[in-house]
């Protein structure tokens, strides 16, 4: 045998034994196209979840950029009996970059603007449903968590309107995917308020769009209450 059919058996082999660790729910979103994110995301994810459990911290379960729900209905399971959901998304079209985005990130907004983009597997870009609110409503009570305002709220409408905290409350974990450098930026700073010493803070788009990095190295750089613990395969803040 070649070590080059070694290698492809062993790389198999890695990525069955990646997905027989995934979480069942976070394998169902992915097999149905519910979410961009990738094996390796949702295992950094659920690290971040069981490290919010083992340290005892306190607070909401809390996701910026819901999209399809694929990732929102996964931390909804993870946050079911034991704390709220909360999710924050336009349901809609995607607003634009601003200034402090590169020009890549410029380049993929023009895609979509332009009715160009695809979605995953082929799917028609989530962005382009003309009620995406309902569909995801529908995806949380599929997976029996429906959405109650109570163990499972969103908040449709743009973020500098809709991200309010309240005196009291505690986000313990926020998974931030949403892009661009504006609303990563505003996201921070709004749940920086409210994030309790070991709260955790995933930044899904660090690696992916200038502006999502420029906003959370400025943030870290900013905040010495805030550790960058890895940047693989996403960004992940600990509240010190």
């Amino acid at each position: 045998m070649s070590l080059m059919t070694l290698s492809r058996l062993r790389r198999g082999m890695l990525t069955r034994l990646t997905r027989h660790r995934l979480p069942a729910v976070a394998r169902d979103v992915r097999r149905r196209h519910l979410t961009y994110l990738s094996e390796a995301k949702f295992l950094s994810l659920r690290h971040a979840i069981r490290d919010i459990a083992r340290k005892g911290v306190p607070g909401d379960f809390v996701e910026f950029g819901v999209a399809l729900g694929g990732s929102a209905v996964y931390l909804a399971s993870e946050a079911a009996g034991r704390r709220r959901f909360r999710g924050y998304d336009v349901f809609g079209m995607i607003p634009a970059p601003g200034e402090h985005d590169d020009g890549p990130s410029k380049e993929r907004y023009e895609v979509i603007r332009s009715g160009r983009s695809k979605g995953i597997g082929g799917d028609p870009y989530y962005g382009y449903e003309p009620d995406l609110f309902s569909r995801v409503c529908a995806t949380f009570e599929s997976f029996g968590y429906p959405v109650d305002g109570v163990g499972v709220i969103l908040y449709p409408g743009l973020f500098d309107q809709t991200v309010r905290f309240e005196p009291g409350d505690q986000v313990a974990l926020a998974h931030i995917d949403c892009d661009w450098y504006d609303p990563v930026r505003l996201c921070l700073e709004r749940t920086a308020a409210v994030l309790p010493p070991g709260g955790l803070l995933v930044l899904d788009d660090y690696n992916d769009y200038g502006g999502c990095r420029k906003a959370v190295d400025e943030f870290v750089a900013a905040d010495p209450r805030f550790e960058l613990l890895r940047t693989s395969p996403h960004a992940v803040l600990r509240r010190c």
